[in-house]
């Protein structure tokens, strides 16, 4: 059986790296992308005791040509690409309304939304022509709701959720699929300087049903089904996995 191709932005912490992760233990051939080469190496190495081929390339997906360089060169080191996930991101900065600046919604946006319409941009524009591909983007369960002092991120990820059925919608028609997956609190980087402190960490998760944040590597499994044959006939679609934070 062909390795699936598997192309990762955003892959060097958090949700990125335990999907780089499972996906080389599932058997795939992985090309990590981020900004910093130490880590992109380091985490390479660590893909390949598992069995995968993998590759490094550094990407900032807020540089169309870094995008299309990223895209270009998983095409000339395994002659396709099966699934993509856009997991670049950053949480911003936080604050109220009126503290955001044409700044702080350009460093936001430039990442968690032009970053994922350039990737899409170029992987649909290889996916498209072979028939098929799965693309799964990275949402928040921030991207139905609000949330008071986090304008700017809720906003952003509301944007990529839209990015998302728009792009099902066009790629439909070529056998390629596109979906989100929407986390909750999640065990990261991120979210500790989301929130800022134990206490105001604390205070999310005990919003949370399951009364516990998410591990990166359960988010992980949302994604490697969202991208598989198991899920052939899901597109278009918004996965939440949030520990039932929206089910009320």
């Amino acid at each position: 059986m062909t390795k699936p191709v598997v192309l990762i932005t955003g892959a060097l912490t958090g949700i990125g790296r335990a999907t780089a992760i499972a996906f080389a233990r599932e058997g795939a051939n992985v090309v990590i992308s981020g900004r910093h080469a130490d880590a992109g190496r380091a985490l390479t190495e660590q893909l390949r005791t598992h069995g995968a081929e993998a590759e490094f390339v550094r990407a900032d997906v807020r540089s169309e040509s870094d995008v299309a360089a990223l895209v270009e060169q998983t095409i000339k080191r395994f002659g396709r690409l099966d699934v993509a996930v856009n997991n670049a991101g950053t949480e911003g900065t936080p604050g109220p309304v009126t503290e955001q600046t044409a700044e702080s919604y350009a460093a936001t946006f430039d990442t968690n939304v032009l970053g994922v319409l350039l990737s899409m941009k170029h992987e649909l524009r290889v996916m498209q022509p072979q028939g098929f591909g799965s693309i799964v983007n990275i949402s928040s369960t921030m991207g139905s709701r609000g949330a008071a002092n986090a304008s700017l991120y809720v906003a952003s990820k509301h944007a990529v959720e839209g990015l998302t059925k728009s792009a099902a919608l066009e790629a439909a028609a070529f056998g390629v699929r596109v979906n989100a997956i929407a986390p909750g609190p999640i065990e990261t980087a991120m979210l500790d300087r989301f929130t800022g402190s134990a206490d105001r960490k604390a205070g999310l998760i005990t919003g949370i049903p399951l009364k516990r944040a998410g591990r990166p590597e359960e988010l992980a499994d949302a994604i490697l089904f969202a991208a598989s044959n198991k899920a052939s006939f899901i597109t278009g679609q918004i996965i939440s996995v949030n520990g039932g934070k929206t089910a009320a």
